[in-house]
C-alpha cells in the first residue's frame, strides 16, 4: 500500500519525546519537559499587530510562490545589514519554515550516489532527508573534547569525488556550538577547488551569548558562491507556529528549482505570516530579541553550573542556541534507555543523544522558566545518584 521510500524515514525523536511528555501531562502526571526546541516567550506584539493589519487590509489571498516582493526585500536587507551578504530578489525564496527549506533544497540537489557530509551531533532531520532522497550520509563525529566542531583535517578526510554537500549549523542544535570566522575560513579553504555545496543552517543566529556571529557565506567569495544560506524567525522572535523560513543562494537555478517544486506542493507561505515577518526582520522586534537573549543567558549560566555539580554528569557552556548537550558517559552509554527511565521515574523529559548521532549524551532545552529548570535538574541529580547506587 505504501511507497517504499517512506520506510527510509524515522519519526523525529524530539517530536516523539515531546508528544509523550504532553500525553503523560494530560493524564495528570507531574511532567517537566525539556525536549522541545521552542522558545517559551510569546511572539512580539509588533509582529502580531502586523499580521492583524494584513488581515484587516484584505491581504488574505494567494501570493507569488516565492514570496511577496516586500518580504523578499526585507530578507535581502536583513542579510546585507546583519551578515554582509548581497542577494537579489531572484536569489531568495520564502518557505514554510526552515525544515521546508531543507526539504526543498535536498529534493532538487540530492540524487542516488551523492554524499552529504553532516557533522555529529546533528539536528535529527538532516540525515533523514538525505536518506529520503537517496543520498548517502557521511558523518563526522565530534565531542565535547573538540567543542562539538569539526576540523579542517576531518573535513578534508571526508571529501570524496561523490561529495555533493556539507551541512553546517551555527549556532548548533543540539550543542549550541558556534563556529568563529577563523574556523569557518579554515573550512572554506578545504573546499576551494571543489564543486561541493554548503547548506548553512543559521536559525539560531540571534541567540549568541559569547563572541560574534559569522555567516558561512560571508568568509570568502568562493564560500559565498557555494553556500545556500537557510534561516527563519522561529527561534529569534518566537514565531514557531507561524512557519516562516527562507533560503538564499548565489545559484539562481537552485532558487528557480525550489520555486518550481513549491509551486506544485505548498505554493506560497501563508500571506499573513509574510506580512508579519517583515516586522521580525526589519529591526522592529530588536528589543524583544534582546530581552529573550538576556534571559536565555541567565538560564544557561545557572543550568550549566547546576549540571556540573552533579557527580557523573558534565556539560560545556554553549555559545548560542538554547540547549545543553549533557555528557552522561560516566553513568550510561544508553541515552535512549536513560531518557525513558528518567521520564518514567522522575517525570523529566529530555532528548537522547543517540537521536542526534552521538551516544552518551542528552539534549536539555533551557527555553523554559528558571524555576522549572531548577526543579528539573534537581530531579535529574536524584535519578543519576540512584543509578550510580545500583
Amino acid at each position: 500500500m505504501l511507497a517504499k521510500r517512506i520506510d527510509k524515514l524515522s519519526e523525529s525523536i524530539t517530536i516523539a519525546i515531546t508528544a509523550l511528555a504532553q500525553e503523560l501531562k494530560a493524564e495528570g502526571k507531574d511532567i517537566l519537559s525539556f525536549s522541545a526546541g521552542e522558545p517559551d516567550f510569546d511572539t512580539p506584539r509588533v509582529i502580531k499587530d502586523a499580521a492583524i493589519d494584513a488581515i484587516n487590509n484584505g491581504f488574505t489571498k494567494y501570493t507569488a510562490v516565492d514570496g511577496i516582493p516586500a518580504i523578499k526585500e526585507a530578507v535581502a536587507a536583513k542579510l546585507k545589514r546583519d551578515n554582509g551578504l548581497t542577494y537579489e530578489p531572484n536569489q531568495i525564496i520564502i518557505n514554510n519554515g526552515a525544515k521546508h527549506s531543507l526539504f526543498n533544497l535536498f529534493s532538487v540537489t540530492i540524487e542516488k550516489g551523492d554524499e552529504v557530509i553532516i557533522p555529529a551531533p546533528y539536528w535529527v532531520t538532516y540525515p533523514e532527508l538525505v536518506k529520503y532522497f537517496d543520498g548517502t550520509v557521511v558523518e563526522i563525529q565530534t565531542s565535547d573534547a573538540t567543542a562539538f566542531k569539526i576540523t579542517p583535517e576531518q573535513l578534508k578526510k571526508a571529501l570524496t569525488p561523490n561529495t555533493k554537500m556539507l551541512i553546517l549549523t551555527t549556532p548548533s542544535n543540539p550543542t549550541g556550538a558556534v563556529y568563529s570566522k577563523e574556523e569557518l575560513t579554515a573550512l572554506a579553504k578545504v573546499l576551494e577547488g571543489t564543486d561541493v555545496l554548503v547548506a548553512s543552517d543559521e536559525m539560531y543566529e540571534k541567540l549568541i551569548y559569547d563572541g560574534d556571529f559569522t555567516s558561512a557565506a560571508a568568509v570568502s567569495e568562493d564560500m559565498f558562491k557555494r553556500t545556500i544560506t537557510i534561516n527563519g524567525l522561529s527561534k529569534s522572535v518566537a514565531m514557531t507556529g507561524w512557519r516562516f523560513g527562507y533560503m538564499a543562494s548565489h545559484h539562481t537555478k537552485i532558487i528557480k528549482a525550489t520555486k518550481k517544486l513549491q509551486s506544485q506542493s505548498t505554493s506560497n507561505v501563508n500571506t499573513m505570516t509574510q506580512y508579519a515577518a517583515i516586522a521580525g526582520l526589519d529591526g522592529s522586534a530588536d528589543e524583544d530579541i534582546e530581552m529573550m537573549r538576556k534571559e536565555f543567558i541567565k538560564r544557561r549560566d545557572e543550568a550549566v553550573e547546576l549540571f556540573n555539580k552533579i557527580d557523573g554528569l558534565s556539560v560545556l557552556k554553549p555559545d548560542g542556541a538554547f540547549y545543553l548537550f549533557v555528557n552522561i558517559q560516566e553513568v550510561s552509554n544508553d541515552s535512549l534507555g536513560f531518557a525513558k527511565e528518567l521520564l518514567a521515574s522522575k517525570g523529566v523529559a529530555v532528548v537522547p543523544g543517540v537521536g542526534f548521532g552521538s551516544e552518551g549524551y542528552f539534549r536539555f532545552s533551557f527555553a523554559t522558566g528558571i524555576a522549572t529548570i531548577r526543579e528539573g535538574i534537581k530531579r535529574i541529580d536524584e535519578f543519576v545518584q540512584e543509578l550510580k547506587a545500583k
